[in-house]
Order: structure tokens, then sequence, then C-alpha cells
């Protein structure tokens, strides 16, 4: 029987617990820096909620405007997948909800991403799951996963949580939220799928025959100028269909196949994703959904007749559970306002998004200013935690500034430059609040970041 005893323990500079977007850019670029660097991710493949949860598309890179604000590490993986057939780049979003989204294909980018990680000398860890954390003083001397080959007990200088979930921020006993204020709930869990069979030509003309089914942001006029990447409406067929889901529309985007299409209208609400019994339940319930909905596109959305669903996502997508306090929590005002500061460490051109919690609809809220908000690095940072450090959809911020940074190429964002702090922090043997922000920020900008 393994126990404390005969775990095994290693010794690295950075551990990054969680193997998503942020999580893999973070590896990416720690690694890059030299220093001894360990990915964890508890799945037998890399992408988090892109691959897992078959999260799709990445929206997005540009403000409204078309400036593109993420760059960096996030352009370099959309850049290798286009060399590899596994990505048409930046599109034009026909929802009309941003002005970009980019298409994937998750098998593409789970095999792009681990050979970005081998070669900037990532040791990654598969099927591994962090179960518990040691911490002393204020600072996290360890975190011990289980896989396979039994215990083992990672340690290192510095930590970073790209868990999605904050669980090693949680289990380190660092500042916690969750949620909204007041009953703490959060955005619904969502089930993705895939079907196959779809006349995308067929949804189009209706389109263009009926754009008041549509939302009103829907470029109906472009439509015969660029492909359909995106469909958001449909809205007189989800009023008569009697479907039991709290939400008010079809929402689904084209691809990466021709006649394929990625459905995103499950809803389950008034769930914790951080509690077992919850997560067991919303699984079930999304899978449920998603019968449900495929039986109605088929017999109800033009375009549909002939399709059906070819791939359901291996786990629920999550928008939202714990998240760190940090320094500094961004608020809807900072990004409503496009507030700059001077320690940013990423940008973002997403607006708010948030599903509501208990209700059904979607409130969105738009940037002003030139389309853009920074992300200060101090909601990178725990606010009682000295060397760990967050990335992706934990970031401190309020629930709802949380609700446009937890988009995958911000989560890609905010992985870079955590990555790069804990590297440059070893190296100066500093702890990340006391790394010169100024250092962070030009090798950012060395490195491609639109800061």
């Amino acid at each position: 029987m393994n126990d404390q005893r005969s775990m095994k323990t290693e010794q690295a500079d950075v551990v990054i617990v969680g193997g998503g977007p942020a999580g893999i850019a973070a590896a990416i670029a720690a690694g890059r820096h030299g220093v001894r660097t360990v990915l964890v991710e508890r799945y037998g493949f890399v992408g988090g909620m892109s691959t897992a949860a078959m999260v799709y598309p990445w929206m997005t890179f540009h403000t409204e405007s078309g400036e593109q604000v993420i760059r960096g590490i996030a352009q370099e993986i959309v850049d290798r997948l286009k060399e590899r057939g596994g990505s048409p780049g930046h599109l034009r979003d026909t929802v009309g909800f941003v002005h970009s989204v980019t298409p994937y294909h998750p098998a593409i980018y789970q095999v792009v991403a681990a050979d970005m990680l081998q070669e900037a000398g990532v040791r990654l860890l598969l099927h591994s799951f962090v179960d518990e954390v040691v911490a002393l003083e204020n600072r996290v001397e360890a975190v011990r996963l289980t896989n396979k080959s039994g215990r083992m007990e990672l340690r290192a200088k510095v930590f970073v949580d790209t868990s999605g979930d904050a669980d090693v921020a949680y289990l380190a006993g660092a500042a916690i939220a969750k949620g909204r204020d007041g009953d703490h709930r959060s955005q619904p869990m969502t089930m993705k799928f895939r079907m196959r069979g779809v006349n995308l030509e067929r949804v189009k003309q209706y389109i263009l025959e009926h754009p008041e089914d549509f939302y009103s942001k829907t470029p109906v006029a472009e439509l015969d100028r660029i492909p359909l990447t995106g469909v958001s409406g449909f809205y007189s067929q989800w009023q008569k269909s009697g479907i039991p889901i709290n939400r008010d529309q079809v929402l689904f985007f084209t691809g990466p196949a021709e006649d394929e299409v990625l459905i995103n209208c499950t809803r389950v609400q008034g769930l914790d994703a951080t509690d077992a019994e919850d997560l067991t339940s919303a699984e079930q319930e999304g899978r449920k959904q998603v019968l449900m909905i495929a039986e109605f596109l088929q017999r109800d959305v033009p375009g549909f007749e002939r399709a059906s669903i070819s791939a359901v996502a291996p786990q629920i997508g999550i928008r939202e559970s714990r998240r760190i306090i940090g320094h500094y929590s961004l608020t809807r005002e900072d990004v409503v306002t496009g507030r700059k500061f001077d320690d940013v460490i990423a940008r973002s051109g997403y607006p708010i998004d948030i599903h509501d919690p208990s209700g059904q609809g979607v409130a969105a809220a738009f940037i002003e200013g030139d389309g853009a908000y920074d992300i200060p690095y101090r909601c990178l940072i725990s606010s009682n935690i000295r060397n760990l450090l967050a990335a992706g959809r934990c970031i401190s911020t309020t629930h709802e500034a949380h609700a446009t940074t937890r988009l995958t190429p911000s989560c890609m964002a905010t992985g870079e430059a955590a990555g790069t702090s804990a590297a440059l922090a070893v190296q100066v043997q500093v702890d990340p609040l006391s790394l010169p922000v100024a250092l962070l920020q030009k090798e950012l900008r060395q490195n491609g970041v639109a800061i």
C-alpha cells in the first residue's frame, strides 16, 4: 500500500496545475525561460475546456473594430494550427456578438499543444489529480497528486493555478470567491455536442429570408460574402418547442467539417461545479438535454432535417466556479470603460457576457473607448499565498468581470503572463508580488504580447 513514507518526491522550479488553454500557455512561457517546469493535468490529454468540454470556437482575439489585442503564445498556437490544417485562422463572427471567432480542430490542437510543451522543455504529467497542497507560513511548499504510479509530491518555488476551479488555491487556504455576490450562484453549465449532416446553405437561406428571427447584430447583409461561422436565433422555433430548458434561443457554431456544427444550447442551472454530487447531477442532466435538443433541431429547424449527433463532450462545460481573491479584483466598470492599468499584463476585447445563474437570458455589456480593457498583474497574485499565481478562469475578478476574462483567448493571455512571471520570479529569486512589473512587461512585449 502506498502511504506518505513511500511517496515519490520531485523538485521543480515552477509547477502549473491544469492543462487547459491557460495552463498550456503558462507552461510554454515558463519552459522557454529555461526553468524546470512541470504541468499537471487530470485527463489523458491537454486542452481543458477546449477539448474536454468542446468549448468552440475561440472568442475573441480582437476588439469590435477589428484590432487584435491578444497575440503572443496564443497567436503562435493559432499559426501552428493553420500550418497543420487545424484552423482557418480568425474569421468574422456571423452571430455578430464579437468581431472574430477562431475555429480549430480539437484533435489537432491536442497534438500541437503537446508538441509546443515538449519543445519548451516542459515535463507533462497526464492522468494526475492534485488532491492535497502543503502550505506553510503563507507559501505553497508542494502539491501532492495521485496517478497510476501512486502518490507523488511536487515541490517548487512558484506555483500557478490554472485548474479553472482554483483547486490549488482552495486546498492551500488561499482567499477564494465563488459566483455572484449574495447567493454565490454561478453561471450555468453547458453540455456541448456536435452534429454532422447539417445543410448550412439552407440555414443561411433561412436567415436571409427571416432576419427578424435572429440576434439583432447578425450581419445579414454580409452573409453572401463571408462564411457562416455562427448562428444565434431561430427564436420562433425555440418558443414553440416547449423544451423545458431555461433559455430563449438556438446557438451554434460551424465546423470544423463543412457539414458540422457545435451546439451550445443546453443549460444546467443552480448546481455547484466544485461539489461532486452537484457535478454528477449536472453531467447527467446535460446529457439528457443533448438528446432533447438534437431531436428538436432535426424536427423543427431548417437545415437540420438530415443531421445527427456526431460527438458529445467528455465533460460538461463550466463557465464559473471558484476564483482567487488577489491584490486587485477586476470590476464591471473596469471592463465597460476600457480601463487602463499601469501593471497591465494582458488585454481583451470580449464584452461582458453573463448567462443568468437562475433566469433565462444573457446579459451583455460592451466595452467603450478603444474597445479593449486591461487585465492588471495584481489579479493574478493570491492576496495571502505569496508564491501562488492564478491564470485563466480563476483569476481575481468580480462575478461580472469574470464573464469576459473566462473566455479562451483571455485565458491564454493571462496564462502566458503567469508563466512568464513565475519563471522570472525564480530567476531573480523573489516572490511574484515583488517581481518588478516593468521587467515582466518588457519580457511579454519582447515575446509579442500586445500590451
